[in-house]
């Protein structure tokens, strides 16, 4: 999907690692949220309460996931799913546009 319709967006943006990493919250009017975000070049490491869907709209990262001993490439297209209360890490090799959703 490349749109949302009848949602609220929190205007007050997530930052996290000096601003190399930030999103806005949708909240859907079922109660759900999703996350759109970029994030540019580096390491960074994420936990996470709640089961993620991470989608990758466009960049070049790759992904360690709980479990994992070696990291995935992901590009612009490609999908992973991170479990609930984990930790992950990522390694964004250029600049990456990203949609997460949360799964209760």
């Amino acid at each position: 999907m490349s749109e949302f319709t009848d949602v609220t967006i929190i205007k007050k943006a997530n930052v996290y690692f000096d601003g190399n990493v930030s999103s806005r919250t949708v909240v859907f009017k079922d109660g759900s949220k999703k996350t759109l975000g970029i994030m540019l070049p580096g390491k960074y490491e994420f936990n996470t309460d709640a089961k993620e869907i991470m989608e990758i709209i466009s960049g070049d990262l790759d992904v360690m996931l709980p479990g994992d001993s070696e990291w995935k490439p992901f590009k612009g297209g490609d999908v992973f799913e991170v479990p609930a209360k984990s930790k992950f890490s990522l390694n964004i090799k250029q600049i990456t546009d990203y949609c997460c959703s949360f799964v209760a």
